[in-house]
């Protein structure tokens, strides 16, 4: 429920309230609180077509294209079929995730049981590399909040020679920064002072009444068939990668949908497989998302590493080893998430004339309120007052970063990969006295990093092309959806 309710809410997003939750969910038992977050990233996911649809106002950047046919199937009143078809397309293609997650989550770890720190190390860097080149259109912007998110991981004492590093003699520091406070700061302050300048107008609309006027047509569904397979199944791959992202997958798969249609004229006007092929892909990249985190120990996006984060301050470490030596923690959260699609289908039809209501709050009633529970959240951890003033100027920073189109997801995610890297590269240094060509010399390592260099230029080359894709899907919008497909 609250995963559905963030999703509604604009501006506040899954990375926010999973940082303003952490320490709530910490408090828990392992699985429990791990099943609540991933409830939330899911749930988020789930119900983030609502304002799209019924206000033109994307709750996040993945919901975006769902703007370009959820909202003109609005006006011509058809909002309920359009939500309807939201929450089936995406129950689909999500129980297709988590059940393509079950099979490959256990096969991916046990190919990295060979894995030494060498292999890590190029794995990392890796992960770090597609984070960089598809978290941002700018892959500039990318490799600068990442080498931000570097050295920010570096504070604190040295574990190989315990030497204070970039501490400036504050024991407050010794212990490095809290995430928490990172996380918050970025997303949760960041976005609500980005918000607060906006001038967001509420458009009058009609809430839909009756489940009936909320399910599509048997034609709205023989039309979307094709839609929410091939949004299923290309999400699925764009969100095991690495920071694919759900904002690409969207993208790609609406793209994708436009093209193989029979009548791609009906797209921006009202096309029921616009929002169809968009919200399967989706949710099933949510899905896919959880293997990386799970099976490798590499987060893909901002919300999987709050969750990486959780698992580290439970004690146990992501990766090959999370299946085998605790089980009791990796499959009850994806047994969790058969449950939640069946709890969140529920929750999103019946409910959704109640979830638009909450619509009505205002701007200036909703704004402080977040700010009080990042306060009330980063304080709680450690009782420091340091931790909410490192909270504020992260916060500063996550507003400075998005006034100039700078991604925070790369420097989230380098602050949490950046202390594993650097003890794989310490630890493959010294098992081959400071040669590095240790990298090249083991095979997995060896593939890894020649994936990584082909990855990058292919990327780099497609870069321009993806660009032009979305401009074509933008293509006669207005400005502001526009500008908030930019943000």
């Amino acid at each position: 429920m609250i995963g559905t309710l963030v999703g509604i809410l604009p501006g506040l997003g899954p990375p926010a309230t999973l940082a303003i939750l952490l320490p709530v969910t910490i408090s828990l038992p392992p699985a429990t609180g791990l099943i609540m977050m991933a409830g939330i990233y899911h749930g988020a996911k789930f119900a983030g077509a609502t304002t799209s649809i019924l206000l033109n106002i994307p709750g996040e950047t993945s919901s975006v294209v769902l703007c370009l046919d959820g909202h003109p199937l609005a006006r011509k009143g058809r909002a309920g079929p359009a939500m309807g078809m939201s929450a089936i397309a995406g129950f689909i293609a999500s129980t297709f995730g988590v059940v393509a997650l079950t099979f490959a989550a256990p096969f991916v770890a046990n190919l990295a049981l060979g894995f030494g720190p060498p292999e890590y190390a190029a794995l990392m860097a890796f992960g770090l590399l597609l984070v960089i080149l598809l978290a941002s259109e700018s892959p500039i912007k990318g490799f600068l909040s990442m080498c931000i998110g570097l050295l920010v991981s570096t504070i604190g004492i040295d574990i190989f020679t315990g030497q204070q590093r970039l501490t400036f003699g504050m024991p407050a520091l010794y212990d490095g920064i809290e995430f928490i406070a990172i996380s918050v700061g970025l997303f949760a302050v960041g976005e609500v002072l980005l918000n607060a300048e906006k001038k967001m107008d509420r458009p009058i609309f009609e809430v839909p009444k009756g489940i009936r006027n909320l399910l599509p047509t048997k034609a709205d569904l023989k039309q979307s068939r094709l839609a929410i397979a091939l949004g299923s199944v290309f999400g699925f791959f764009i969100g095991a990668l690495p920071g694919g992202g759900s904002t690409v997958a969207s993208f790609l798969s609406y793209a994708l949908v436009k093209k193989t249609s029979k009548t791609p004229e009906r797209f921006g006007k009202g096309a029921i497989e616009g929002v169809a092929g968009p919200e399967a892909a989706n949710n099933s990249e949510s899905s896919a998302a959880m293997i990386p985190l799970l099976s490798l120990g590499i987060p893909g996006t901002a919300s999987t590493a709050v969750m990486l984060a959780a698992l580290l301050l439970y004690g146990f470490q992501p990766g090959p080893l999370l299946f085998t030596d605790h089980p009791e923690i990796g499959w009850p959260v994806i047994a969790s998430l058969y449950i939640g699609n069946v709890m969140l289908l529920i929750l999103n039809l019946p409910m959704i004339p109640v979830w638009v209501r909450i619509l009505k709050i205002p701007y200036w009633a909703l704004y402080p309120a977040i700010l009080v529970l990042a306060v009330v959240g980063v304080y709680s951890v450690r009782s420091s007052m340091t931790d909410v003033y490192m909270m504020v100027g992260f916060g500063l920073l996550g507003y400075v970063f998005g006034k100039f189109g700078v991604p925070s997801a790369p420097l989230l995610m380098a602050f949490v990969l950046g202390p594993m890297a650097e003890n794989a590269v310490r630890q493959s240094l010294v098992l081959s006295d400071n040669n590095p060509l240790i990298f090249l010399e083991r095979p997995i390592s060896a593939t890894i990093i020649g994936a990584a260099v082909l990855v990058g230029l292919v990327l780099i080359v497609t870069a321009k092309r993806r660009r032009s894709v979305q401009a074509e899907v933008l293509d006669g919008q207005p400005a502001a959806l526009v500008e908030a497909k930019g943000e």
